[in-house]
């Protein structure tokens, strides 16, 4: 079993920010940012390319959408990323969208 399946089993502890029933989001125990957060769907997925149900995309983007008007991060700005595979940066085999605030970044990313 994945860590983030046993973050959402509740095997390891995290510091939720939202839950419902099909999505949990939790900080980052490795931040990337001043606040860095995982969006994780509860169902195992192993990447943005295994996604069947294309009513998760909408799900997704609408959780993370209310954590950032939660957490107001959209006055100064943020970002949304989706690593997908080892040249994609993914290092966790479980679908995942991180929420990336608090500073400047820079582009092109990487």
């Amino acid at each position: 079993m994945c860590v983030f399946c046993k973050i959402v089993n509740g095997e390891i502890p995290a510091q939720v920010v939202f839950e419902d029933e099909r999505v949990v989001a939790f900080n980052d125990i490795t931040p990337k940012a001043p606040t860095h957060i995982l969006v994780v769907p509860k169902e195992h997925i192993e990447s943005a390319t295994e996604v069947v149900d294309s009513n998760l995309w909408s799900w997704f983007m609408d959780t993370a959408l209310q954590v950032v008007k939660k957490l107001d991060l959209d006055k100064q700005g943020y970002r949304l990323v989706i690593n997908t595979g080892e040249h994609g940066g993914q290092t966790v085999p479980h679908l995942h969208l991180h929420i990336l605030a608090g500073r400047s970044f820079s582009w092109p990313p990487g």
